[in-house]
């Protein structure tokens, strides 16, 4: 026999089955248009009743009502767009983005956009890109997403359990009954109000373009010059604006200890706050240490730790070291408006009396996480002495093959007309060629199965001696090696794009032997006397 308890068991077990057969039976399918997604059904759990005969009306269930409508518009909603009135790369869900800025995009940062997760049925906003279209094209659908948890929100008979209530705020009509109602008002200290804004604070907060970067404290400091070239320490440094600014101090040099601006800890300390108004926080990480001399020679320190300013007096002479000269802050965001990590360099160095007033150099930039950086000519206007940059647009809609790309970007690196020979002196004939020095090229390439051996640098070496006198030594050219470095990338035919990044470099070697100082020998009498000239002594 079994256990009294496991019929009723059964039943319970069975009449949860047969509600979840007619609720899926009465439910028509729902498309969700490429979405992977299992096909699930509702399920009311309930407990056991009698058998209803056929033909008998189900009476309506306790929890039919309408389905909760959607609070967000997953299709209005873009977490990726982070500039305002400029489209953001790779960003598909961005407003500000043309179909000729989608045509270049490598793929879709944020592939899908949904709402409330506790729903049971819910939008989802998909983009995708078609590399097969010339030009590539966004693909863009609202699709109705299921949630395969049974403990979802199905029906909803309380609407503004959904949305936060607003309250009520307090003015000169109704202060009288709000303090009636309430159990009286507590004022506490500012930090704790900033405390409890902070971690009230939704979990959709994101950095955008422009908006000053939160520490646990204010802000994070980036000294700059406004109305003058002297620093002014409350200007806030803003999320994604690069920059490079140098201002000066008029400081005094005996007080050089109580400036906080001159001290390592006023840069390395702050914490910056992952997102606005969370409490998470990013330390800022020392990398390196430079230090500078009066006779400005520069070493590295070893150890990150902390340093302060010293006042250093000798008799009349007063000297200030570890002094801040050069910040420069690197940090690392994501397309979803974090900041994930903080670099900070220093330059230190000694100042002294000579020196004043004291001029600072400040940088700050920002790096996409899991991206390189790639090197600009100028911000925005070129530097001189820079590279120019340049670039070849490839074939709409089809993949560049190995050897196309090899020949393209080796062309870009040897440039038009590569030379053979090199000419020794600045002033060599043409026609004495057999004094002409031959360019010999070598190309450096790993051997790897099924890949593409790309070139990515050119490094030339030209060796060169002094020629002559020691007094006026000539340059003279003696060797010129071209070395084509090249690196392995996977062979694929997907149509997606990808960013390589290509340098070339010259370098001058002194192969000039020791100089060694030299004589010429004594000259010699070569003469013939008279046979008489000791006449008559001899």
């Amino acid at each position: 026999m079994g256990s009294p308890g496991l019929r009723p068991l059964l039943l319970v077990l069975l009449d949860c089955c047969a509600s979840v057969s007619a609720q899926a039976a009465a439910t028509p399918p729902v498309t969700t248009e490429g979405f992977n997604s299992t096909e699930a059904a509702w399920m009311t759990l309930r407990p056991a009743l009698s058998p209803r005969p056929p033909g008998t009306p189900k009476a309506p269930g306790p929890f039919s009502g309408p389905r909760p409508t959607p609070v967000t518009d997953v299709a209005a909603l873009c977490v990726c767009d982070l500039s305002p009135a400029q489209c953001d790369v790779n960003c598909c869900c961005d407003p500000d983005c043309s179909p000729v800025d989608f045509s270049v995009f490598s793929a879709c940062s944020v592939p899908s956009v949904t709402g409330d997760s506790q729903f049971c049925s819910q939008k989802a906003a998909i983009y995708s890109l078609n590399f097969t279209a010339n030009p590539p094209q966004r693909i863009f659908k609202l699709v109705d997403q299921i949630n395969p948890s049974i403990f979802c929100i199905h029906i909803t008979n309380y609407k503004p359990a959904l949305s936060f209530i607003n309250p009520e705020v307090p003015d000169e009509n109704n202060f009288d009954k709000l303090m009636e109602t309430s159990d009286g008002f507590s004022l506490n200290s500012e930090s704790e109000i900033s405390f409890t804004i902070q971690s009230d604070a939704p979990d959709t907060a994101k950095y955008e373009y422009g908006v000053r970067l939160q520490t646990s404290d204010s802000f994070l400091r980036f000294p700059s010059p406004l109305t003058s070239s002297l620093c002014t320490d409350d200007n806030p440094a803003a999320f994604l604006v690069n920059q490079a600014v140098k201002c000066t101090r008029r400081i005094n040099l005996a007080q050089c200890e109580e400036i906080e601006a001159l001290g390592m800890a006023y840069y390395s300390s702050p914490k910056i706050l992952r997102v606005p108004g969370l409490r998470t926080k990013i330390p800022i990480t020392v990398q390196s240490i430079l230090m500078e001399s009066l006779n400005k020679t520069l070493a590295r320190l070893e150890d990150t730790d902390v340093l302060n300013q010293t006042l250093i007096e000798a008799g009349d002479v007063k000297i200030c070291t570890n002094v801040v000269l050069e910040v420069k802050y690197s940090l690392t965001y994501t397309d979803a408006g974090e900041i994930t990590k903080a670099d900070l360099s220093l330059l230190l160095g000694t100042v002294s009396s000579a020196m004043l007033p004291l001029e600072q150099k400040f940088e700050i930039r920002f790096i996409q996480q899991n991206t390189k950086p790639v090197p600009l000519s100028g911000n925005p206007g070129y530097v001189v002495g820079l590279p120019l940059a340049a670039g070849f647009q490839p074939q709409k809609g089809k993949a560049i093959t190995c050897q196309l790309a090899v020949q393209k970007v080796k062309s870009l690196l040897k440039g038009h007309g590569f030379p053979d020979y090199v000419a020794p002196f600045g002033n060599s004939r043409a026609q004495d060629v057999l004094d002409w020095v031959p360019i010999h090229f070598i190309t450096q390439a790993p051997h790897m199965k099924d890949s593409c051996q790309l070139p990515v640098a050119l490094v030339i070496e030209v060796k060169w001696t002094k020629y002559g006198s020691l007094l006026n030594p000539q340059a003279k050219i003696v060797n010129v090696t071209a070395n084509l470095i090249a690196s392995s990338f996977p062979e694929t035919n997907s149509g997606n794009e990808r960013t390589v990044l290509i340098s070339t470099a010259v370098t001058f070697v002194d192969v000039s032997a020791p100089a060694e100082a030299g004589f010429r020998a004594r000259p010699t009498i070569n003469a013939k006397l008279p046979f008489n000239f000791f006449f008559p002594f001899v």
